[in-house]
């Protein structure tokens, strides 16, 4: 009895079982490939811009481009509000497209164009975004032509018509290239009508060398809202060495070229017994200079026509001929601050002269200074330059332009001289 009965318990235990795995079967059976393994749907194009869509405040000069994600892109422009196109190019693979060139100020630009994905899935190319719009913007002039010949002393000029707040950043985007390498760093120097940046080697120019500045200013953010106008660029070359070494006690200039003297002068300096007519010592260099000027001194002289007058400060001092003195050019020193030459040797010293050339005054009461014009890079030790520029680890203070006070004046000249 006890054994039949478990003999039923699993018979039927087993039939249980095997109804259970048939239910299984068939029902695995029903089942197809569709009702559980779905394909995933292909997704569309993936756009990112740079700037991002509707950014307002962009600068022209920024990073512009559009890419796409999986895909590729189709027909992408971007245009003012002209429609002109902006000039551009995609990358090999055709999935970025990056904007060629400086944008304007204060213009809203517009995408275009069609990114391509998976299953041919597109997306538009769409959106806009706007440039920023100066509240000033500040233009800049280098005093060097392109392909022009200069001396060994010319520094390289960069004057702004506009203060500039932030210099570290406008000195980032100039650029000095020389062939061959010479050491030169800029300084800022006290604004005059604006600020000003000079570039100058630290020692006088290799003849021969091959100069270029890049300054790439166009966009950049001067401070106090002001941006650079434009870009300016100059490529010149440096000429042959000539300096002139004029030494006050001995009354003579000797002009030395490429190391060998060529001119050796019987002249006269400032006469010295007044502040304002000490000739300055130091290095002057050329700027300018005209077949006739017509020179003033109030209350000595005005509008006096002078020959052959090469200009080498801003305070009035020129290298000049001047036939009133030439009875005593070499013995005595007797001008109102410039060197005086007969009209013959000035005229022979004229077509020498070249912008950027040195001309080095010695023994004289009163150093060349801020207080006499524009250049006076030279009388800058090089320690202290290199401290002007806006780069410098440990910034130096600018150079005074403090003016020298002069003397009384005297109601009539002492001397015919200028």
């Amino acid at each position: 009895m006890t054994r039949r009965s478990a003999r039923q318990i699993w018979g039927r235990a087993f039939a249980i079982v095997t109804a259970l795995l048939a239910t299984l079967a068939l029902l695995v059976g029903c089942s197809t490939k569709s009702d559980t393994e779905q394909p995933p749907e292909a997704k569309g194009p993936q756009i990112v811009y740079e700037p991002a869509a509707d950014a307002d405040d962009v600068s022209p000069i920024a990073p512009v481009s559009v890419r796409v994600e999986d895909g590729t892109l189709r027909d992408v422009t971007l245009t003012n509000p002209a429609g002109k196109p902006v000039k551009g190019a995609p990358s090999a693979d055709l999935t970025t497209w990056t904007v060629g060139e400086p944008l304007g100020y204060g213009v809203t630009y517009t995408w275009s164009g069609t990114a391509v994905g998976a299953e041919n899935k597109t997306a538009p190319i769409e959106g806009s975004f706007t440039t920023l719009t100066p509240d000033s913007r500040t233009s800049a002039n280098i005093q060097i032509a392109d392909g022009q010949e200069v001396g060994i002393a010319a520094s390289i000029i960069v004057q702004f018509d506009a203060h500039v707040e932030d210099k570290a950043a406008v000195e980032k985007a100039l650029t000095v290239k020389t062939d061959p390498p010479t050491v030169g760093s800029w300084a800022w120097l006290p604004d005059d009508n604006g600020s000003r940046a000079h570039w100058r080697p630290q020692n006088y120019w290799v003849p021969g060398t091959k100069v270029s500045l890049d300054a790439k200013l166009y966009g950049v953010n001067y401070g106090d809202g002001a941006y650079g106008d434009s870009d300016i660029t100059s490529n010149f070359s440096i000429g042959r060495s000539q300096i002139v070494k004029a030494s006050a006690p001995s009354h003579r200039m000797q002009v030395i070229r490429d190391g060998e003297v060529v001119f050796d002068f019987a002249v006269s300096y400032g006469d010295g017994n007044e502040d304002r007519n000490v000739t300055r010592s130091g290095v002057h260099v050329v700027s300018e200079k005209h077949e006739d000027f017509l020179m003033s001194n109030p209350p000595f002289y005005e509008n006096v026509r002078e020959r052959w007058a090469v200009r080498i400060s801003n305070n009035g001092e020129f290298i000049h001929a001047n036939p009133e003195t030439t009875g005593v050019q070499g013995s005595s020193n007797v001008t109102n601050g410039c060197i005086n030459l007969s009209p013959e040797d000035a005229a022979a010293y004229f077509p020498t002269a070249l912008y950027g050339d040195p001309v080095e005054v010695t023994g004289t009461r009163i150093d060349l200074s801020a207080a006499d014009g524009d250049i006076y890079d030279w009388t800058i030790d090089w320690e202290t330059w290199k401290s002007l520029s806006a780069l410098a680890e440990k910034p130096g203070s600018p150079v005074s332009a403090t003016a020298v006070k002069p003397a009384p004046i005297p109601a009539q000249p002492s001397t015919p001289g200028r």
